[in-house]
């Protein structure tokens, strides 16, 4: 079998509600989430030894375990004789980035698994592995635009999710999740009788998406910027582009987005932008339903 390749495509939260601190340590969050085209290539030769590659540009910020061999391992232990082998990450994402990197390379991991291991396993059997890996982990599994809530893990995809064009801008700061939730400090969650989530239909109108979002921010973009206050000039800085719609934290941060109507108007606010701020990482891409198949 040849090597096999997927990718970890870019997350973002274009809303994110924290709705108060679970018994078990979590948050319990309602976020709309959609995918840039845009992410980490993840390969994988089913013929070697498990074994880990590292290269890329953001190769050298990864530390400690990483999520594509916990995930291999993990699903190894869940499924006797699973075939494993050679994983080879190329980092193009910013680490600790508020783009669920890490786990939409060990979603990508599990799909190469269950490709690799056709009539040993399905892929349904290991979704079943996300809650181990990782709260964003199911949700980039399918790597389409969705409602997640409880701690991330119960996922309704969204109907009609307009084409956009996205830009998305880091200040080459890392930000850990877990200091940005300290630091918002929410309220205990009331245990009440759930209600059903709405799930919106946008009907393939970027206005509609717009009308979603903008009443609803990120609860996290305040604690985060106190932490690292530069999100604050990158705010600014994409609130004043031409044509930009929304411009907003994505997550934990650092990393924040802009929305526009169109991906030509996304690329051309990250050449302005580039001029201004050639020490950003920043990247234009689009939304849409979804990039690739699963």
């Amino acid at each position: 079998m040849s090597t096999l390749r997927d990718t970890g495509w870019a997350k973002l939260n274009l809303t994110l509600e924290v709705l108060g601190r679970r018994r078990d340590g979590f948050h319990e969050i309602r976020s709309l989430v959609a995918f840039a085209a845009f992410g980490d290539t993840v390969e994988f030769d089913p013929e070697q030894s498990l074994d880990f590659q590292l290269e890329g540009p953001f190769a050298p910020a990864l530390r400690g375990d990483n999520l594509i061999v916990k995930a291999a391992r993990t699903a190894s232990g869940k499924v006797p004789g699973l075939r494993l082998g050679r994983f080879r990450l190329i980092k193009r994402l910013p680490v600790a980035a508020g783009l669920g990197g890490g786990s939409a390379d060990a979603a990508a991991a599990l799909r190469l698994i269950a490709r690799a291991n056709a009539g040993r396993t399905t892929m349904s059997q290991l979704a079943g592995l996300a809650p181990e890996l990782g709260s964003d982990v199911r949700v980039c599994l399918e790597s389409r635009p969705s409602i997640m809530t409880g701690r991330g893990e119960i996922v309704e995809p969204v109907k009609g999710f307009p084409t956009c064009g996205v830009l998305l801008a880091n200040p080459r700061l890392p930000l850990a999740t877990e200091a940005v939730y300290a630091a918002l400090g929410a309220a205990p969650f009331a245990d009440t009788p759930a209600r059903k989530t709405e799930v919106p239909n946008f009907h393939s109108d970027f206005e509609a998406l717009l009308e979603y979002a903008l009443p609803r921010g990120n609860d996290l973009e305040v604690p985060a910027a106190r932490l690292a206050p530069e999100i604050r000039d990158v705010l600014t800085n994409l609130s004043a582009l031409s044509t930009v719609r929304l411009a907003r934290l994505s997550g934990s941060g650092p990393t924040c987005f802009a929305l526009f109507a169109t991906e030509d108007q996304a690329n051309d606010a990250a050449l302005s932008l580039s001029r201004l701020r050639p020490d950003w990482w920043i990247v234009a891409s689009s939304l849409g339903e979804p990039h690739h198949p699963n």
